[in-house]
């Protein structure tokens, strides 16, 4: 029996978030440069998001460029930017055909124009589709988003636009840049590495994390069953206990 054969299919995750690590080692590995990972990367975007559609997953996040990554030497951060042009734009065909609409969250305004067109444009053009809504975690913190929500309830409540005491999580969640998308049941991180690195800090509070070994460009549809079986084999408690859980 397949991985995808044991998936429950009334137990998928709603919404599964993804950090994708390991371009620049799997490049290195190779005697290549950083961007040649990237550009291998997109295969594996390509075969988590149609996997996603093809299960029924409602949204998909992936963290494609932090502000920390603006940090970089400016050869490799050009290579991205340009590579997100160019993916964009070729891939825009591929969304449409799977139904699925495209959705950034982000400082989009620190973005090469050409980025921010071409990001715009495929936006607009799968605004209309109904199936997975995927996301791209362009030069994102969730510390800044978090900064940016707090600034603006503050010059909502100098406003008067809100009561201060009425603020509470749903209200908070209101304000972050996920505020139309549910939070993550299921985080993934590729690359050995476990940690959280910033990214969705608010959203992640009580989805279960998966780490696995394989390097970004490796990661496959069959890699991403194997981490929503693990996350099926899971007890979700929110801070219950497991006695509550099965009454």
């Amino acid at each position: 029996m397949s991985v995808k054969d044991q998936l429950i299919k009334d137990r998928l995750p709603k919404h599964v978030a993804v950090i994708m690590d390991g371009n620049g080692r799997w490049a290195k590995k190779r005697g290549n440069a950083r961007v040649f990972g990237h550009k291998h990367g997109v295969t594996a975007v390509r075969e988590v998001t149609e996997a996603s559609a093809e299960l029924g997953i409602e949204y998909l996040t992936l963290y494609a460029f932090s502000t920390e990554n603006w940090s970089r030497p400016k050869t490799e951060v050009d290579a991205l930017m340009s590579l997100l042009v160019t993916t964009i734009s070729s891939e825009t065909k591929t969304l449409m055909k799977n139904n699925v609409r495209l959705n950034a969250i982000g400082c989009k305004s620190n973005l090469p124009g050409s980025v921010q067109k071409r990001l715009d444009e495929c936006i607009d053009k799968t605004s209309g589709n109904t199936g997975l809504t995927l996301t791209l975690a362009l030069s994102y913190s969730s510390r800044w988003e978090i900064l940016e929500a707090v600034k603006t309830i503050v010059s909502d409540v100098e406003a008067k636009k809100v009561d201060l005491t009425q603020l509470d999580d749903a209200m908070f969640g209101s304000y972050l840049s996920t505020k139309d998308i549910p939070d993550p049941e299921l985080m993934i991180r590729t690359s050995g590495e476990q940690r959280i690195s910033n990214f969705l800090l608010w959203q992640l509070a009580y989805s279960e994390l998966y780490f696995c070994d394989i390097l970004w460009p490796d990661f496959r549809r069959e890699d991403f069953y194997r981490a929503i079986l693990d996350y099926q084999g899971r007890e979700r408690r929110f801070g219950k206990t497991g006695d509550q859980i099965t009454k």
